[in-house]
């Protein structure tokens, strides 16, 4: 199979069940930053020091491959005969006890804290910041299109995770928060 299609060529693609559409289509926008997304998970993955946070990151990158599918798959009547995995519940839950369990290991945090610390504590920071983009690219979808309710929850508990991670992976690295002083 050939990488390129040159169906693309004219700016336009395809989505999952046959409809094209161009690439500047919101829908698009949202699933390409969750493509952005995955890529700087897979960099951070190169650059975590902790198995248990490296192979939390490789199981998220799995799950935004499914909610990329979800993206792409408008629910429709042609696309019901599609078997495409959807965002349900237990990807939020996954998330929720990841949260709890990495945060159990966390001082109280009684202030703002700045990015930054480790290089793998910075770059869930910027996992953190794409994400919630994400999530905004995805809220301004569902003002013209129907989507998944349950992609928007996920990613607002997703931006969390990364929030507390790049907490947990400063901390193992003996690096303390960089506190707001205004």
């Amino acid at each position: 199979m050939k990488i390129y299609t040159k169906t693309g060529d004219k700016g336009e693609t395809s989505l999952f069940g046959g409809e094209r559409v161009k690439k500047s289509a919101q829908r698009l926008k949202a699933y390409g930053t969750i493509d952005e997304l995955n890529s700087f998970i897979g960099l951070t993955v190169v650059e975590t020091a902790d198995s248990r946070v490296r192979e939390l990151l490789q199981k998220i990158q799995e799950k935004l491959f499914v909610l990329g599918a979800d993206l792409a798959t408008p629910e429709n009547e042609k696309t019901k005969k599609i078997n495409v995995f959807r965002i349900d519940n237990s990807f939020i839950s996954f998330t929720e006890e990841n949260i709890d369990r990495f945060q159990k290991e966390l001082d109280e945090l009684k202030s703002f804290i700045l990015p930054g610390g480790t290089k793998s504590g910075s770059l869930l920071h910027v996992s953190r910041a794409v994400c919630r983009r994400a999530e905004r690219e995805i809220v301004e979808l569902e003002k013209t299109e129907k989507i998944n309710k349950n992609i928007i929850v996920y990613l607002n508990r997703l931006s969390d995770l990364f929030f507390v991670l790049s907490r947990y992976e400063n901390k193992i690295a003996g690096k303390p928060d960089i506190i707001w002083n205004p």
